[in-house]
């Protein structure tokens, strides 16, 4: 898969922006780390939203499908934990 991947980095975090009121409503907040050669999304948790049992239902019903209406070229989104 072949994208401008400085350009859909921008569009992931404009979306990221939006919706991070939500998660910080509850606590929490969430950062891309990376997007893969595939096109897959790597998003970290943070905060309340860590270890949250709803969190890959939001993961997938709600980032996700607002990553794909922003940015065709992603496939999925994955949650990554990055260790301190």
């Amino acid at each position: 898969m072949s994208f401008n991947k400085s350009e859909l980095t921008n569009r992931i975090n404009d979306v990221l922006a939006s919706l991070r009121p939500f998660f910080e409503a509850d606590g929490g907040d969430m950062k891309l780390v990376d997007i893969t050669d595939k096109g897959v999304a790597q998003i970290q948790l943070l905060g309340a939203c860590s270890d949250c049992s709803m969190s890959q239902m939001t993961l997938k019903a709600g980032v996700e499908e607002a990553l794909k209406k922003a940015a065709p070229e992603i496939i999925g989104v994955e949650a990554v934990i990055l260790e301190a």
